[in-house]
Parts: C-alpha cells; structure tokens; sequence
C-alpha cells in the first residue's frame, strides 16, 4: 500500500509564498514512474487540477496558476512538492496529491492554504 502525506499548508498574505510537499511511503519502489498532481478543493466546489507532473518530469498546470506556481518531484527522496508564489485570495483551499488514477490512484489527507491579509 502506498501513503501520501502533505504538508506545507498555512496562512499566507497576497502575493506571498508557499511550498507543499507530498512525501510518499509503503510500497515505494516505483515512485519514479508515478503520474503525480496536485488538486485543490474549496467547500461546495468540485476538487480541480493545479498541476501534474509525469514519471519523466513532463508537467502540466491549471491556466490559473501558470507562471505563479512550479511543480517538481525529488525520486530519490519519495517527494513531490509545490512551489506557489504570488498567491492570491482565490487560491486558499485544501491542497491535495495524488498518484496514478482509476483503481490505482491513492489521495492524500490535504493541507489547509489561506491567503489573506
């Protein structure tokens, strides 16, 4: 079984930033192949893609975050992170990842992002 862990979540003003890690543990050994992404969820609204990120370093963004957010992955340390700079007030929700998808894909608990003043 595989785990996925944010973290990295908080209170942040306007045009500050933010890094979100996902850090992976239980059966591992592939992680370097893993489709990965990170998803965002605000209350009543449809969980949406902010970015995803393939086993060979090909990524993808959410139109609303290109130029402001980066996503990357470290193999060697099981981790995905986020780098999110110039938030904006419509970018507080709870941040998610998630590796693979259909019957394989497993999400992790979520971290909290605010941006307010």
């Amino acid at each position: 079984q595989v785990q996925l862990v944010e973290s990295g979540g908080g209170l942040v003003q306007p045009g500050g930033s933010l890094r979100l890690s996902c850090a992976a543990s239980g059966s591992i050994f592939s992680f370097r192949f893993w489709a990965m992404g990170w998803y965002r969820q605000v209350p009543g609204k449809q969980r949406e893609l902010v970015a995803a990120i393939t086993g060979g370093g090909s990524t993808n963004y959410a139109d609303f975050v290109k130029g402001r957010f980066t996503i990357s992955r470290d193999n060697a340390k099981n981790t995905m992170y986020l780098q999110m700079n110039g938030l904006k007030p419509e970018d507080t929700a709870v941040y998610y990842c998630k590796k693979g998808a259909g019957p394989l894909e497993v999400w992790g608990q979520g971290t909290p992002v605010t941006v307010s003043s």
